[in-house]
C-alpha cells in the first residue's frame, strides 16, 4: 500500500551548500523530517554541480519520512551566468542589463526542457526569451 503524503515542499538551495540553518530547517522543522539527513543527502547528489542554484520537490509522507526530486536550476540563474552579469534589471524597460544570444537561448531551453511546460524546443525558446526580457537581457541574433 502507498504511503501517504503528508506535504510537498519546494525547495531552491546552492548545490552541494545546503545546511540545516534557515531556509531549510524553517520550511521542513514544521513537517518533523530529519533535516540533517536531507542537508546530507542533497550535498551528496549535488556535490559535482557546486555554484548553481537546485531546485528540490521534496514529498513528506505521514510517517516522516521523505524523498526528493532535484530540478535543473532556474532559468533565471542559466540567463544571468549566460550574459554574465551578477541580477537582472531592477526595471527592464528602463535599459539592457546584459545581451544574449539565440544560441544561447536555445541551449538554455534544450537543458530546461524536462521542467517546462512546452511541447517544442521552440515553445521553450520562446519561454526563456520571455524570462529574459524580463529580467532586462536583450536577445540578439
Amino acid at each position: 500500500m502507498a504511503q501517504k503524503i503528508r506535504a510537498t515542499v519546494t525547495l531552491q538551495l546552492p548545490a552541494g551548500g545546503a545546511t540545516p540553518a534557515p531556509p531549510v530547517g524553517t520550511a521542513l522543522g514544521p513537517h518533523g523530517i530529519n533535516i540533517v539527513e536531507f542537508t546530507k543527502s542533497y550535498n551528496e547528489k549535488t556535490a559535482d554541480r557546486k555554484g548553481e542554484v537546485i531546485p528540490a520537490v521534496i514529498t513528506i509522507f505521514e510517517d516522516r519520512s521523505f524523498t526528493f526530486i532535484l530540478k535543473t536550476p532556474p532559468a533565471a540563474d542559466m540567463i544571468r551566468k549566460a550574459a554574465g552579469i551578477e541580477k537582472g534589471a531592477g526595471d527592464h524597460k528602463a535599459g539592457s542589463a546584459g545581451k544574449i544570444t539565440k544560441a544561447q537561448v536555445l541551449d538554455i531551453a534544450q537543458k530546461k526542457m524536462v521542467d517546462l511546460n512546452a511541447t517544442s524546443i521552440e515553445a521553450a525558446c520562446s519561454m526563456i526569451e520571455g524570462s529574459a526580457r524580463s529580467m532586462g537581457v536583450e536577445v540578439v541574433a
